[in-house]
């Protein structure tokens, strides 16, 4: 099925997917996610939370989904840049939420929301597979 871009957006020949991709464009996780999904012609918009920002509500939402200690990437470059005492300061959801808003980047990316649901989280080939397969 070839895809047709519109914006940001891409869409399968008869069927828009309710799909989106929350990242940082130039993160190589990302970027692996991305080609994953356009490889496999799967439909998703893309909204980069660098450019575009994120909300506390929307970040709030995904917390009550999947904990706010998988949004917080603990692995990353951010995360491993926090003195002692901000990384002391998260101990619970809306202490994680006002470390996201303030530092986007330490969001654990990418996120795949698809209709109001956290459908993946991190780039894994073998759960895309798994969710798209």
């Amino acid at each position: 099925m070839p895809l047709v871009a519109a914006s940001n957006i891409f869409y399968i020949d008869r069927k828009y997917v309710d799909m989106t991709l929350y990242g940082i464009k130039n993160c190589n996780t990302v970027k692996s996610a991305v080609e994953w999904l356009n490889q496999h012609q799967i439909a998703f918009d893309f909204h980069d939370y660098k450019k575009a920002g994120i909300t506390a509500a929307k970040l709030s939402e995904w917390s009550k989904q999947v904990g706010w200690e998988s949004l917080v990437n603990k692995r990353g470059t951010t995360w491993r840049q926090l003195d002692e005492a901000e990384k002391a300061k998260v101990t619970n959801e809306k202490a994680a939420i006002a470390l996201m808003l303030e530092k986007n980047s330490v969001i654990k990316r990418p996120l795949i929301e698809e209709k109001g649901k956290v459908i993946l989280l991190g780039f894994e080939e073998g759960s895309y597979q798994k969710q798209f397969g």
